[in-house]
């Protein structure tokens, strides 16, 4: 077996396909099923914007930590021996998020999920991959991109009805998202996922992912678009709430949830409209929506009107969605399989380390300075560096035709001659 002991494409290879990616999914729902509940979180801890942001922030960090170990442990011992103690990990997360009393309680399961989500963007997603089989990896980067962001968008969408329809919100929040992981680990269970023959000896300790001198470019230019892409979709969902309460007055949590759920159900939806664009056009798009969401967000303040803060949401989830997909098709097509989870951890950390630092930056900026200073300067140096970035990454990939392969019909030889062999 290579690339983490993945069994061919064959029978079956459908459901085994669904039950990689679920395990994606219910992750990243677990990751963002909070962002409905930081209101009340506020109300009744009594904590700061700044301190939102850094319950946000505890969770990059200790995803961006677990990115220097998942993707080479994946790549030495197989993807299921590291995607199911992740899987596990999120469980732990979801009952200590049950049963928080308190801020420090909030920020350890942050960690506990960071932990479980760098598992999963470096193992599952590569995991996704190589299941697909090599002659299917165009549909399978997409597929676990989708996976992503779907659990992304789902998290919040849940978290939002159930707080409506519960007075008991936190706990049964979270008990969907345990039954969801449990759905998961199950799945997880029975996958053709081995240890690869030639895994190399003793524990990978932490250090930054490496990837072949070839493909270096090929991440700088994914993480140009997705780092951007995810630092705005990092804004909406960590400062999201404070921004709906304190530029337009309202606290909804289901509004605060539908917007998160919004905008990675764009993420979603870019990227089933436009699969079969080039990578370079994919990068553009995704900058193009990066500068546009920043704009509406400066306006959400200025006009006070919700419907430019869902706008805004839109805009970033497109650009994480474009970015993303754009990076991953690259690493599968280039990438051998047994550095694609290393190179995925690579791309990660090169977007949710920027992400990181600039939203605890605003988050603390607001508290000293206001919303609309704090805010502005985070969309404008977003929307300047977006694309800069944007466009660099355009121009680097602008030769590369990356599409998905088409049918296309041979010509027919004439009478007594073989068939023209077919294009490899």
């Amino acid at each position: 077996m290579v690339g983490g002991g993945a069994a061919p494409a064959g029978a079956g290879a459908g459901w085994r396909l669904v039950r990689a990616a679920w395990a994606v999914t219910a992750v990243f729902a677990l990751s963002n099923s909070p962002t409905p509940l930081y209101v009340y979180w506020q109300r009744e801890m009594g904590f700061s914007p700044g301190s939102l942001t850094v319950v946000f922030a505890a969770y990059i960090a200790a995803m961006a930590v677990t990115l220097l170990i998942a993707g080479r442990a994946a790549d030495r011992y197989g993807r299921k021996r590291v995607v199911v103690p992740g899987i596990v990990i999120a469980l732990a997360a979801a009952v200590l998020f049950m049963t928080a009393q308190g801020l420090a309680a909030l920020i350890a399961a942050r960690l506990l999920v960071g932990v479980a989500v760098g598992i999963v963007v470096s193992a599952g997603m590569a995991a996704v991959v190589d299941l697909g089989g090599e002659g299917r990896r165009h549909t399978t980067s997409m597929l676990a991109s989708i996976a992503m962001v779907f659990g992304a968008g789902l998290g919040p969408l849940v978290g939002g009805i159930v707080y409506q329809a519960t007075d008991r919100p936190v706990v049964w929040v979270f008990a969907v998202n345990i039954a969801l992981l449990v759905i998961a680990l199950i799945g997880y269970a029975g996958l053709p996922l081995g240890r690869p023959p030639a895994a190399a000896p003793g524990f990978p300790w932490p250090r930054l992912p490496r990837v072949p001198a070839r493909n270096r470019g090929h991440i700088a230019s994914g993480a140009a678009v997705f780092a951007p892409g995810l630092t705005a979709t990092s804004f909406v969902l960590s400062l999201g709430p404070s921004l709906l309460v304190l530029a337009a007055g309202n606290a909804s949590p289901l509004l605060a949830g539908g917007a998160a759920c919004v905008m990675f159900l764009a993420a979603t939806g870019s990227q089933l409209a436009l699969a079969r664009l080039t990578v370079a056009r994919l990068f553009a798009l995704g900058t193009a929506s990066t500068v546009l969401s920043m704009i509406a967000v400066v306006l959400t303040i200025v006009t006070e009107n919700p419907a430019l803060f869902v706008a805004s949401a839109v805009f970033a989830g497109g650009a994480q969605g474009l970015g993303q997909l754009g990076g991953l098709r690259l690493i599968a097509h280039h990438v051998a399989n047994d550095r694609r989870a290393e190179a995925n951890a690579a791309l990660n950390i090169s977007g949710y380390l920027p992400a990181a630092v600039l939203t605890v930056a605003t988050g603390y900026a607001v508290s000293a300075w206001g919303m609309f200073p704090a805010v502005t300067a985070l969309a404008a140096t977003l929307a300047v560096l977006g694309g800069l970035l944007g466009a660099a990454a355009y121009l680097a990939q602008g030769e590369h035709r990356t599409r998905p392969p088409r049918n296309r019909r041979l010509p027919r030889p004439p009478a007594g001659e073989p068939p023209a062999p077919l294009p490899r």
